[in-house]
């Protein structure tokens, strides 16, 4: 059989097939018994339903039903904050590593050389490497040395408050996707973008905009025109779409950019949730069969202990923490953990599900606001808090296009409503239901719980450390304690507020079936329809 690729994207209705000697078989609506990607009917594109892998650097977490603080069988700080409770999480996708200083400093080269005179933007991504001094401790050369020398690129990076790492995750899905476009032609590539010779032999056109790519301006049709449209766009089947005057595509075909339908582009990476990290730690996957857990765990690897049981590795910590006051790596000539300060981020054993460092070397933050009644209130799926929805702010509504910052990035607004507006209201046109003429005269709170806490906003700080803007960290690092590694504890710190035992790593929404692999599963067969589609 002949060889088939498919493109897939994210946006509008669309497919781009590209085959290598065969013709791909469109497809029938089976409710209308109208032809898919038929540019004679009008030109409705379905995309080959398949189910996308994970972004660079993730590994697949297949979900499923645990107990949410299961794991902890002490609470030494007598908290009471993260009592059991059973709860699903979805299958996702998680960063096999920590971020590292290399993957940090990746970042901070792109904005200097994008925005070379914006020194505020690049200043506020900069970790703070201060976290290292001590009044009482020679950290000194860490401050200089830690971010910047490449001894310690491969370690993770620190000093990262929770805010930066949102917008490390926000950048890191736009370089992605647009990497993916610009590699399988669909955006002009990277030579000719930098200014290399065009196909003809000519001088490639300068872009139609200057801003950086945007995954969310992209999708909604403000990313194309001369010097961004690449070659191998997919063909738009409208028989009304005209092909774009300066067309680069090197025919007369009409194109168009790929959009969500297409299933090319990929989710977003942020941070996991807490439920998601915990999940992901434990790694009950590794000791399950058939449902049923054979064995209970403390950490992330088997047994109740902080050695390898192996006889190779007999009596080596599995993962980088402080084992007493004093002790951060054993003794000078058989150093047992190896490690002073952090470690390279793929050190030690994975856990069963491939991922390193759950344990130790960094705490990582997750995405939720810390309460310490969180059992309290939680959905059984997918348990979260700190939903507060917000929608893009839309600059012309006649064209639909989104409103953007000094960085191409669509500005966003708290959400106006928890449901579906109608389309008087979106618009602020008056009718019988709103009040004072307009939708955005009422009130309304963007916490989509329904509720909000009963704390006086005035008097956060002063009455209590506990507030919305206080997020979760886990995990344990190299300067903790063997209790901090199990996956159940849970601490909070500031999201403006960094630290040197803090780092990060990040998650992507699944998209499609839940189980990764049906192989060696028992499955059902799936009969054929018996429903004809063909007109009576």
């Amino acid at each position: 059989m002949k060889r088939l690729s498919i493109l897939f994207t994210a946006g509008v209705l669309s497919l781009i097939v590209l085959a290598t000697g065969c013709k791909s078989k469109s497809g029938t609506s089976s409710k209308t018994g109208w032809s898919y990607n038929n540019k004679y009917n009008g030109g409705f594109a379905v995309a080959r339903k398949i189910k996308p892998g994970p972004g660079p650097g993730l590994i697949a977490i297949e979900g499923g039903t645990f107990v949410m603080g299961g794991s902890l069988n002490q609470d030494l700080s007598y908290e009471y904050d993260n009592l059991k409770r059973r709860v699903t999480v979805a299958s996702f996708y998680m960063d096999e590593t920590e971020v590292s200083n290399v993957d940090w400093r990746e970042y901070l080269y792109w904005i200097q050389r994008n925005f070379p005179n914006d020194r505020e933007y690049y200043y506020n991504a900069l970790p703070d490497t201060l976290v290292w001094r001590r009044p009482l401790s020679y950290n000194e050369p860490y401050v200089e040395n830690y971010l910047r020398h490449p001894a310690y690129q491969d370690y993770p990076v620190v000093g990262v408050s929770w805010e930066q790492a949102r917008e490390y995750a926000e950048w890191r899905t736009d370089r992605v996707n647009e990497q993916i476009l610009r590699e399988k032609g669909i955006l002009v590539d990277y030579k000719t973008l930098a200014g290399g010779r065009g196909t003809a032999g000519t001088t490639a056109a300068a872009p139609a905009t200057t801003d950086p790519f945007n995954t969310d301006i992209y999708l909604n049709g403000q990313f194309r025109g001369e010097g961004i449209d690449g070659r191998r766009m997919p063909k738009d089947l409208n028989p009304a779409a005209q092909v774009a005057g300066g067309n680069t595509t090197g025919n007369n075909t009409a194109r168009r950019p790929v959009t969500r339908e297409d299933g090319v582009l990929k989710e977003h990476y942020r941070l996991p949730t807490e439920a998601e990290w915990e999940y992901a730690a434990l790694a009950l996957a590794g000791n399950t069969q058939y449902e049923n857990i054979e064995d209970g765990k403390v950490y992330p690897w088997g047994g109740l202990g902080v050695r390898s049981p192996k006889k190779k590795t007999q009596g080596l910590i599995m993962a980088n923490f402080k084992r007493g006051e004093g002790d951060n790596m054993g003794t000078g000539g058989y150093l047992n953990d190896k490690a002073d300060i952090t470690a390279p981020v793929r050190s030690y054993i994975p856990n069963d599900f491939g991922l390193y460092n759950m344990a130790g070397n960094v705490n990582e933050w997750v995405e939720d606001t810390y309460r310490k009644l969180s059992f309290e209130d939680f959905e059984d799926f997918n348990p979260f808090r700190g939903n507060e929805y917000v929608n893009k702010r839309v600059a012309d509504k006649t064209k639909w296009t989104y409103a953007k910052d000094k960085y191409g990035r669509p500005i966003k607004d708290p959400a106006p409503s928890r449901k579906k507006q109608t389309w008087a209201e979106l618009n602020g046109k008056t009718d019988s239901n709103t009040v004072e003429g307009s939708i955005a005269s009422k009130p309304f709170n963007p916490d989509m719980r329904g509720y909000q806490d009963s704390v006086d906003q005035n008097l956060y700080g002063v009455t209590t450390l506990v507030n919305d803007r206080s997020k979760v960290y886990k995990g344990g690092s190299w300067n903790d304690r063997a209790y901090w590694l199990n996956p159940a504890t849970r601490r909070f710190m500031q999201q403006d507020e960094s630290s040197a035992e803090v780092g990060f790593r990040c998650a992507m929404n699944m998209v499609g079936s839940a189980e990764i692999s049906s192989k060696n599963k028992p499955q059902f067969s799936k009969p054929k329809s018996k429903a004809s589609s063909k007109a009576r």
